[in-house]
C-alpha cells in the first residue's frame, strides 16, 4: 500500500495483491465518505512551511513500501532538536513499571532498530536520527514529557499507559506526537497527534467482536467484562459496553474489576463469573502476571469461557507460557498480520528480521509502533530542507492510506480513523491460529466493523466540530 496525499502524490508502490475479503463496493464507498466527512487536518498550524527541496530515495524497500530513509543534502537548524546533521526524536515505553516489569519493552525496541536502520542507510535527507529513551513506569509521564518537551523535535513511536497525565504538558510546549497507540480521550483524539494505526474515542474497530460472535453467536449473548481499576482498561471496556451490542453481544450485570497491581486471590473474582453464567469474558489489562493468574485460578475453579482480549495479549511470552493448554480459549483482535505467516508477508518477515538482528524482542505493539515510526519518517523526508514540525504535521494531515509498508490492514491517519478490516486469532498450544477469516494471511473487511461511539466517554474528550480533543488544553 503507497502513503497516498490528497493532492494524488505517492510514497511507495502501487498496492500489492489484495489481502482482504468480503469488501463491497459500498464500504469504499462509505469509507471514502466518512474520510472527508472528518477532513480538515488535526494539526494546529496551517502555515504551508514544506520548503521542497528532497529527494525521494529508492534503492531499499520496507515491504512494499518506498524507504523514507537515505542521503541527501538537507541542512539548517529548523526547530527544536533540529540541526544540519541530526533529528532529535523522542520514544519511550512503560518498563520500568514493578506490577509489569518490561511491559511494552518491545515498542522502544522497535524504535531503537528502526532508527538503526534509518540511519545506516543515510538517515532522512542525511541527517542522522537520535532518539531518547522516556521509562514512564506508569505513573511517571509527565515527568518524561516534560524532558521531551526541553529538547525532542517530536515525540514517535512512544506508548504511555497514562497518556492522561501528559497532555496539559504536551500541548502546552506545542510537542507533536506519532504514537504506537493512544489511550486516554484526550489524547487520542489530541491535537498535534497522528498515529498509524488510530484509535480514536469516537469510533472502534469491531472485527473481532463480529467475528467471535460469528463462531459463537450463543455464547457472546452472555458475555461479561473483567477489567482493572485503572483509566487504561476501564476506558477500554467502557467502548465495549457501548459498541460490541452492535456485534450481538449481550453483557451480563456482573462486571469484575481488579487491582492493577494484582490480586492475592484470584478464586473470587473468576467464581463471580462462573455463577454469573458467563460464557464470554472480554479481559482487559496485561497478559502477565495477573491475566495468567485468572486462568490459573479459572481452571482451579473448572471455569473454561471463551476469552477476548485487546491486540497486547498477541504476545510471544504468554504463548511459551501455555504449555499445558490453559489459555487455549484466549481470542485476540488484530489488525496486523501475525509473525506464524510471515512467509506469506514481507513487511512482517522485514520487520522481525530487522529488530531481531539489533537484540530486541518483537511484538504486535512493536509492529505498531514500526508503522507509526515509517508514518513519521515518511512525512518528514517529504520536508526536505525545511524540516519543522509544521511542515511534518501539514504532510501527516494529508495521509489518507497508510498499512505500514504492509503490516497491516489500511488506515486512515489524516482523517485519525482505523480499519475496517481485521482478524481474530486464537492462541493454541504455544502458537497462536488465525480463528478467521478462515484463510490464512487475509482480512475479513465490512463497513459495519466501524462503529460510532458516542455517550459520557465521548464527551471527556471535549471534541471540536473537527473531532479534536479540547480536554488536555
Amino acid at each position: 500500500m503507497a502513503l497516498r496525499h490528497e493532492s494524488g502524490s505517492a510514497i511507495g508502490r502501487p498496492k500489492r495483491g489484495s489481502r482482504s475479503i468480503v469488501l463491497a463496493a459500498a464500504a469504499v464507498v462509505a469509507f471514502s465518505l466518512l474520510a472527508a466527512a472528518c477532513g480538515g487536518g488535526r494539526s494546529s498550524s496551517p502555515d504551508d512551511t514544506s520548503g521542497g527541496g528532497s529527494k525521494k530515495p529508492t534503492s531499499t524497500m520496507f515491504g512494499e513500501l518506498d524507504s523514507p530513509c537515505g542521503p541527501g543534502t538537507a541542512s539548517g537548524a529548523t526547530d527544536q532538536g533540529v540541526t544540519d546533521t541530526a533529528i532529535t526524536i523522542g520514544y519511550g515505553d512503560d518498563a520500568g513499571y514493578s506490577g509489569a516489569p518490561g511491559l511494552n519493552k518491545e515498542m522502544s525496541a522497535a524504535m531503537k532498530a528502526m532508527i538503526k536502520w534509518c540511519n545506516d542507510q543515510g538517515g532522512i535527507n542525511g541527517r542522522q536520527i537520535t532518539g531518547n529513551y522516556g521509562d514512564a513506569a506508569i505513573m511517571n509521564v509527565n515527568n518524561v514529557m516534560t524532558e521531551a518537551c526541553a529538547r525532542d523535535f517530536m515525540l514517535v513511536g512512544q506508548g504511555w499507559s497514562l497518556d492522561s497525565l501528559q497532555e496539559q504538558t504536551r500541548l502546552g510546549c506545542k510537542l507533536p506526537s506519532v504514537p504506537t497507540y493512544t489511550v486516554s480521550p484526550a489524547f487520542a483524539n489530541g491535537p498535534l497527534m497522528y498515529q498509524g494505526v488510530p484509535n480514536p474515542v469516537d469510533m472502534t474497530p469491531l472485527s473481532g467482536a463480529y467475528q467471535l460472535a460469528a463462531l459463537f453467536p450463543e455464547a457472546v449473548k452472555k458475555a461479561a467484562i473483567f477489567t482493572a481499576n485503572y483509566p487504561a482498561t476501564k476506558d477500554s471496556t467502557d467502548k465495549a459496553l457501548l459498541s460490541f451490542p452492535a456485534a450481538g453481544w449481550t453483557f451480563l450485570n456482573c462486571e469484575q474489576t481488579y487491582n492493577i497491581g494484582g490480586e492475592s486471590n484470584w478464586t473470587p473474582f473468576v467464581q463471580r463469573l462462573k455463577d454469573c453464567g458467563a460464557e464470554v469474558v472480554f479481559f482487559s489489562g496485561s497478559p502477565a502476571p495477573n491475566f495468567q493468574n485468572v486462568l490459573d485460578a479459572a481452571q482451579q475453579i473448572g471455569f473454561s469461557p471463551k476469552w477476548y482480549t485487546d491486540s497486547n495479549f498477541y504476545d510471544a511470552a504468554l504463548g511459551k507460557w501455555n504449555t499445558s493448554g490453559i489459555a487455549d480459549n484466549v481470542y485476540v483482535r488484530s489488525v496486523f498480520t501475525p509473525f506464524e505467516q510471515a512467509n506469506l508477508n514481507p513487511a512482517t518477515k522485514q520487520y522481525i528480521d530487522i529488530v531481531t538482528a539489533n537484540g530486541g524482542g518483537t511484538s504486535l505493539l512493536g509492529m505498531q509502533a514500526t508503522s507509526s515510526f515509517l508514518l513519521w519518517a515518511s512525512a518528514a523526508q517529504e520536508c526536505g530542507s525545511t524540516l519543522t514540525r509544521d511542515c511534518v504535521m501539514q504532510k501527516l494531515a494529508a495521509v489518507h492510506e497508510w498499512n505500514g509498508g504492509g503490516l497491516h490492514a489500511d488506515t486512515d491517519p489524516g482523517a485519525n480513523t482505523p480499519p475496517n478490516c481485521g482478524s481474530l486469532l486464537k492462541l493454541s498450544g504455544t502458537k497462536y491460529e488465525q480463528a478467521a477469516p478462515a484463510k490464512a494471511g487475509e482480512f475479513e473487511c465490512s463497513p459495519k466493523f466501524m462503529v460510532t461511539v458516542t455517550g459520557p466517554l465521548v464527551d471527556k474528550a471535549k471534541l471540536d466540530s473537527n473531532r479534536i480533543s479540547q480536554a488536555g488544553q
